[in-house]
């Protein structure tokens, strides 16, 4: 099992992201529409897995496989769908992760997802620490249990992005 570590918000996440996303739009070119800064790490201030998650958004999701080499090359081991259909996984760092790449194609619901559970946090911090304080504890609670931490925050998680949706959808 993986320790599970939940850290302050750290100013340098915004860095991190460009760097890893220009390497993304180097191997994707054309395919690539854009490249979003998502997950926790995204959002100032949020305590947050020091882990940096990278949504690129694509022209077409089966085009993403015949980069899996040069995608590799950066450090990043394929995995599908890894559960979630029409998306492409990806991660770096091994049991030390750093990185995770969800791709997906335009228009796909997961896009409008994620952006909207990272803006609605932006626009909102008192949810956002809200948020923070529950992984906080759930980390000190669980702190080798990954799957105890998730579902752990996991009625909270719906209940924000039920939220959200209805606020981007008014945005």
């Amino acid at each position: 099992m993986r320790n599970v570590e939940v850290v302050p918000y750290n100013d340098q996440w915004p860095k991190l992201f460009l760097k890893e996303a220009a390497a993304i739009k180097e191997i994707f070119g054309d395919e690539l529409i854009d490249v979003h800064h998502i997950g926790s790490t995204s959002v100032p201030g949020l305590a947050a897995k020091p882990i940096i998650d990278i949504m690129p958004v694509v022209r077409k999701i089966e085009n993403v496989d015949k980069y899996n080499q040069q995608i590799a090359a950066i450090g990043y081991e394929g995995k599908g769908e890894f559960g979630i259909p029409g998306r492409r996984y990806f991660r770096k760092g091994g049991e030390n992760r750093s990185h995770h790449v969800h791709i997906f194609q335009q228009r796909d619901k997961g896009v409008n997802r994620h952006l909207a559970f990272r803006d609605f946090l932006r626009e909102h911090p008192n949810i956002a620490r809200k948020y923070g304080a529950k992984k906080q504890e759930l980390a000190a609670q669980f702190p080798s249990d990954i799957e105890a931490y998730r579902n752990g925050k996991d009625q909270l998680v719906q209940e924000i992005e039920q939220k959200a949706l209805a606020w981007y959808q008014n945005n």
